[in-house]
């Protein structure tokens, strides 16, 4: 939560805060993930406008993963921005539980004085994670045969010219009745 009480409601007026905040559970892709609790940099802008506080921010964050090719572990930075209105509550106190409106409900509202960042930086972060991560750009990956990792193994690695064990019963078939 930020408190917007500085800006005081006066169109124009802005000021900077940077925070660090725990990451909260679940912050992840399918090969990528924000440990709990990792440390998220905040540098934000807020800007009271007329229906609300825009805030502008900028979320750095530690992540892990693992190679999308090796399975190698990786860990890296992710840096992810993000702008959201936070709308002020209704002239008759009507906030974002009373719309009935499709377009309000994804609107994000102010608690009182306060705006929850939770879901905006949430949302900014994950977009930010690598869905197929790669320890490096040129990682040759798995033997497909053997499952050895590549860059481990060598330019001498192979497995021979074998015949593929899926076509072994035709091959049988072919010496049995011969090349007619």
């Amino acid at each position: 939560m930020v408190d917007t009480r500085p800006l005081g409601r006066q169109p124009g007026s802005m000021r900077t805060v940077q925070r660090s905040v725990p990451a909260p559970a679940q912050l992840a892709t399918a090969m990528a993930r924000v440990p709990e609790g990792t440390q998220i940099e905040l540098d934000l802008r807020l800007e009271a406008v007329m229906e609300g506080v825009l805030a502008t921010g900028r979320a750095r964050v530690d992540y892990e993963a693992e190679c999308s090719r090796c399975l190698d572990p990786i860990q890296d930075t992710a840096e992810a921005s993000f702008q959201e209105l936070f709308r002020y509550p209704g002239e008759d106190g009507l906030g974002p539980e009373d719309t009935d409106t499709e377009d309000e409900e994804e609107d994000y509202y102010l608690e009182g004085e306060l705006l929850d960042l939770e879901q905006v930086v949430r949302d900014a972060v994950v977009l930010t994670l690598p869905l197929s991560p790669l320890c490096r750009e040129d990682c040759p990956g798995l033997c497909v045969e053997c499952g050895v990792k590549l860059a481990d193994a060598g330019p001498e690695h192979g497995h021979g010219e074998g015949i593929d064990p899926r076509w072994e019963a035709l091959r049988n078939l072919g010496e049995e009745f011969g090349d007619r």
